[in-house]
């Protein structure tokens, strides 16, 4: 009996001495693309396509959120797309407002970064996600 207790023992240091090898640091993606991942992938997916399995029960289809500038004639306008997300610009056809207003959501959580600059990051965020073509 003792000769396997070493062993497991053995097993055991060598697993914790390894442990750190085996963890791995989150990977820091670009400014926003967290808040996009909790709050937006569930519905536009999480390549931002409109994609999402949620995407397919409901009653208006989530946008594309990669061909903003394609449908804005190659121009990605932040300051509206800031106002989109914040409720200042409804869009039309979303039914009197499907998509949440994220202003009032990211005002009220409880980390200390200001609604305004998780807006601005997720502006960013869908900036650098910008397809040229269809």
């Amino acid at each position: 009996m003792t000769f396997r207790i070493e062993w497991i023992v053995a097993g055991l240091a060598a697993f914790v001495a390894a442990a750190p090898a085996f963890a791995q640091a989150p990977v820091a993606g670009p400014p926003g693309s967290s808040l996009f991942s909790t709050y937006c992938a569930s519905c536009h997916g999480p390549s931002a396509r409109g994609d999402a399995p949620l995407a397919s029960v409901m009653r208006i289809r989530p946008a594309d959120l990669t061909q903003i500038a394609l449908r804005a004639n190659g121009t990605f306008v932040p300051a509206d797309v800031a106002r989109i997300i914040d409720g200042r610009k409804p869009l039309k056809g979303l039914g009197g407002g499907e998509m949440p207003v994220w202003g009032d959501a990211f005002s009220r959580s409880a980390d200390s970064v200001p609604a305004d600059e998780k807006i601005k990051r997720l502006v960013a965020f869908l900036e650098s996600m910008q397809r040229t073509t269809h």
